[in-house]
């Protein structure tokens, strides 16, 4: 009795065996593509992050040198005159300003064709005449576009009217809008056939400036 009995029990059949195998496949290959899908989204969000607090990070500091363009504090003892406080561009642009009594700052924004990058470069002047040019400081990478606008008011009606630079003649410019433009990195190829170029527009009152030609 204990013999058939043992007889009669059964295991797994190889059948049984190969439809275990490919289900728990069917599982780890599911499993895996949801964590690279997964990985591929998180990758593009924190490139696409990076990217937007790196533009905004930028704009800070041109909007903040715009504002200065112009500024002379007409002390006493300042030895520094502010003559071209504003060199306009369409995708470049150079404003001048008084950093002390002695000192001129005079920064240039501009974008490089060929390497993408958007350059600051300072250029301080002394009351003797003598000027010393920085290095060219690359702010940020991957830069499609930089372009800025002029705000004028053509009839003193306090409506301003966006012009490019070669079109601002005689009127005086009271506003510069920038549109800046970059891709995340390009050499993440989720990234770059996935995401767009991000953009940020923003425009500053030049309250210091007087601009006439």
């Amino acid at each position: 009795m204990r013999i058939k009995s043992a007889l009669n029990k059964k295991g797994i059949t190889l059948i049984e065996l190969l439809v275990a195998l490919v289900i728990c496949g069917v599982v780890i290959a599911g499993t895996y593509r949801l964590f690279v899908a997964q990985t591929r989204a998180y990758t593009v969000q924190d490139q696409v992050v990076e990217v937007q607090q790196g533009i905004r990070s930028v704009m800070e500091i041109l909007l903040r040198d715009l504002r200065m363009a112009g500024f002379d504090s007409d002390n006493v003892g300042s030895k520094i005159s502010i003559a071209n406080p504003f060199v306009a561009g369409d995708n470049s642009i150079t404003v001048s300003y008084e950093y002390d009594n002695t000192t001129q700052y005079t920064l240039t924004y501009s974008r490089e064709a060929a390497t993408k990058r958007l350059l600051r470069q300072l250029t301080t002047t002394k009351d003797d005449g003598s000027s010393i040019a920085g290095p060219q400081e690359a702010l940020l990478e991957n830069v499609e576009g930089l372009d800025f606008t002029y705000g004028v008011d053509t009839n003193d009606d306090g409506v301003l009217e966006w012009v490019s630079a070669g079109a601002i003649g005689t009127w005086k410019v009271v506003a510069v809008r920038v549109v800046l433009t970059a891709n995340p990195d390009p050499t993440n190829p989720d990234v770059k056939n996935w995401v767009s170029p991000r953009t940020l527009t923003s425009a500053v009152a030049v309250r210091n400036l007087v601009l006439t030609k």
